[in-house]
């Protein structure tokens, strides 16, 4: 019997360094953010220096929130991603008119989105995702470093129809461990869990919260 292995996504990365020190740690996937109001966001020309410097079998996640379908299509064109996410208000119609894989971010504990009923009934809308993502509800679109109640999860993570899950939210080396064991994600992503400050990655965070989801 194979040992199941959880995948990792390092969100927000901003810098030719940071990347690199996904990519050596070991990372499944990398994120870039074309959100504006975040101090991870990066414009389509730096991302495609960045995008340039992640090899085959890594792939590269673009984040959206609430985007137009010119900044969306711009970066398909000019980035060419491999995954698109969508963490904003995004209907099914938004998410699925590009016709490329996306997962769909949800923010857990937003109103619409406090018990493990409505979770499930929401997540359920968006069964052509590729993943469902879920992360902390604050004032911003992800990156806050919250936890949310994992309780919440409860329906969708018994649920044989579910997409695979993704769970994001206040992860870091110290806590990536226990919520692993509890949820039984396909894969976990993390932003500032990694970080020194917003936007910049710590190689030693990065590698600390890899050998933390491996030991699991």
């Amino acid at each position: 019997m194979l040992n199941y292995r959880t995948r990792v996504k390092i969100c927000g990365l901003t810098r030719p360094d940071d990347v690199n020190a996904a990519v050596s740690a070991g990372a499944d996937a990398v994120g870039l953010v074309f959100y504006p109001p975040s101090s991870r966001y990066v414009p389509p020309q730096q991302a495609q220096v960045l995008r340039r410097l992640v090899p085959a079998m890594v792939s590269v996640v673009a984040l959206f929130v609430n985007a137009s379908r010119e900044e969306v299509h711009q970066v398909i064109d000019e980035v060419q991603p491999d995954i698109l996410q969508f963490h904003g208000d995004e209907s099914p119609q938004e998410c699925e008119q590009y016709e490329r894989r996306y997962m769909k971010a949800f923010r857990v504990g937003a109103p619409g989105l406090d018990t493990p009923q409505a979770v499930q009934a929401t997540c359920s809308q968006y069964r052509s995702a590729a993943a469902w993502l879920f992360d902390s509800y604050s004032d911003g679109y992800g990156g806050s470093g919250k936890r949310f109640d994992l309780d919440l999860l409860k329906d969708v993570i018994t649920n044989a129809e579910s997409r695979p899950v993704v769970l994001a939210g206040g992860l870091n080396a110290q806590t990536v461990g226990a919520a692993i064991q509890r949820v039984k994600p396909f894969a976990v992503d993390v932003s500032s869990g990694v970080e020194v400050s917003g936007g910049v990655k710590s190689m030693e965070k990065i590698q600390a919260f890899m050998c933390a989801v491996s030991s699991v």
